[in-house]
């Protein structure tokens, strides 16, 4: 898939058919996260896979917006270390820039996933602490639920051309 069509086609997919994400598929996602860029190439990132049916299942109950997670192959949860920054505060950039990576590499391999927020809701931060043994050093930020597309929602163009300024406001 072309980069521009695998950006302008990429929609959160919520629906999963039971078919299992190789380990091999896996991987690909967290080297495209891996390649994201990162201030001073800090790279704060660790990521956490989570391809255990019992864990899936206990997703939602930290996290209400992500009743998906119980019918998913796999979620990644991905975490700055605040003790890998160079530049404090800007993890928070850098992980979101390797979420975005991961999306459109499981939608140009075919898979579908969504992005679940969780950096910065306490409640939910601390509840994958709980759920995953998250050292107090590294922060969740957000869980990316994944399988194969039960139902690809259509593309929508999102251009508007009254949010864009040139120069000055």
């Amino acid at each position: 898939m072309e980069t521009m069509e695998a950006i302008h086609t990429r929609r959160s997919v919520r629906k999963y058919t039971d078919k299992k994400i190789s380990e091999d598929l896996v991987e690909k996602i967290l080297r495209a996260g891996m390649s994201a860029p990162s201030a001073g190439n800090q790279q704060p990132w660790h990521f956490i896979v989570i391809d255990d049916n019992k864990l899936l299942e206990e997703i939602p109950k930290v996290s209400l917006y992500a009743p998906m997670a119980k019918e998913a192959s796999v979620a990644i949860v991905v975490c700055g270390d605040i003790q890998l920054e160079k530049y404090p505060g800007f993890w928070v950039q850098d992980c979101s820039a390797a979420t975005q990576n991961m999306l459109l590499a499981a939608h140009a391999l075919g898979l579908g996933a969504v992005w679940s927020g969780i950096y910065p809701l306490e409640g939910r931060v601390s509840g994958y602490r709980l759920l995953l043994g998250i050292p107090e050093n590294v922060i969740p930020l957000s869980i990316i639920i994944m399988g194969y597309p039960l139902e690809i929602p259509k593309p929508v163009d999102r251009y508007k051309k009254e949010r864009i300024r040139y120069n000055k406001w």
